[in-house]
């Protein structure tokens, strides 16, 4: 998914800084996609989201899924260079087992690692990797990565997560969230597999998150995961990936637009369609 969010911030008797934001799950093509297949053609969808994230043009994007590996290299860094904007990766593969040798000769062995990951156009100051607990799934590592950028109006802390179906990991993320507040807003962007029905995003709301695009589409649908790389049409069903924007300690934030974003397939030579991921992304 990817998000795009106008945010505009007000800090003191200064003028509003506008902040634009993007999150985006990259698809990485299976564990295994390292030794075997492309993963569903990646550099081709990768070429596509360079594409569109230039024609976009945000400050901060939030990357889920981006991996590593033998024939791919580092996306993260494809892309960041790609876009002429610095990245940071925080791979969770290797972590598995959490016994060092043990995950490196396997990360090693398949060819691949994946993890969440930011690309900024503002300088990044600092990055934190924290791992999540996994209370559900045992053998899926999960992090929250944090990157302090230096806007001009000062440091913005800007997160990106791809989280499971793991209620103990939302409550996690807004923990270490709130234990943070600065004077500007908190931005929390990724894949949190979790619809808005689930408690842990009441959970979330009741800790002070909002919901960037549902703030200013209260009516609209906005679904972000479960399309079909190869299909001929839209297949999009569920709205799982989010921006959400935590008031700072001076000055409240507003959600000036969001939108579904990274929804738009090409045309190849041959007349099949074919979209940059799986899922949408959200802007901001």
């Amino acid at each position: 998914m990817v998000a795009s969010l106008l945010l505009a911030m007000t800090v003191g008797q200064s003028q509003a800084e506008t902040v634009r934001v993007v999150t985006f799950n990259l698809l990485h093509g299976g564990p295994w996609s390292g030794l075997i297949g492309n993963g569903a053609d990646l550099n081709e969808r990768l070429e596509i989201v360079v594409e569109q994230l230039a024609a976009l043009r945000p400050d901060v994007v939030a990357l889920q899924e981006a991996s590593v590996g033998g024939k791919r290299g580092n996306v993260a860094e494809r892309l960041g260079r790609a876009l002429g904007i610095e990245w940071i990766h925080a791979p969770t593969t290797s972590q598995v087992f959490g016994i060092g040798w043990l995950d490196r000769t396997i990360t090693s062995a398949i060819r691949f690692n994946e993890g969440p990951a930011v690309l900024s156009r503002f300088p990044i100051v600092s990055s934190e990797v924290v791992e999540l607990p996994r209370c559900v799934d045992r053998l899926f590592p999960r992090v929250l990565l944090r990157v302090e950028v230096q806007t001009p109006h000062g440091p913005l802390d800007f997160h990106s997560t791809h989280t499971s179906r793991d209620d103990c990991q939302l409550r996690r993320v807004a923990e270490l969230v709130g234990a943070r507040r600065g004077p500007l807003p908190a931005i929390v962007a990724g894949d949190f597999n979790t619809q808005e029905s689930a408690d842990a995003y009441t959970d979330l709301l009741s800790a002070g998150f909002v919901d960037a695009f549902r703030a200013v589409n209260p009516g609209a649908t906005g679904p972000t995961s479960r399309q079909q790389v190869y299909a001929a049409r839209s297949t999009a069903s569920r709205r799982i990936d989010f921006v959400f924007v935590v008031p700072g300690a001076t000055g409240d934030p507003r959600v000036l637009e969001s939108r579904v974003v990274l929804d738009t397939p090409r045309r190849r030579a041959d007349g099949t369609t074919f979209w940059p991921s799986d899922h949408y992304g959200v802007w901001p």
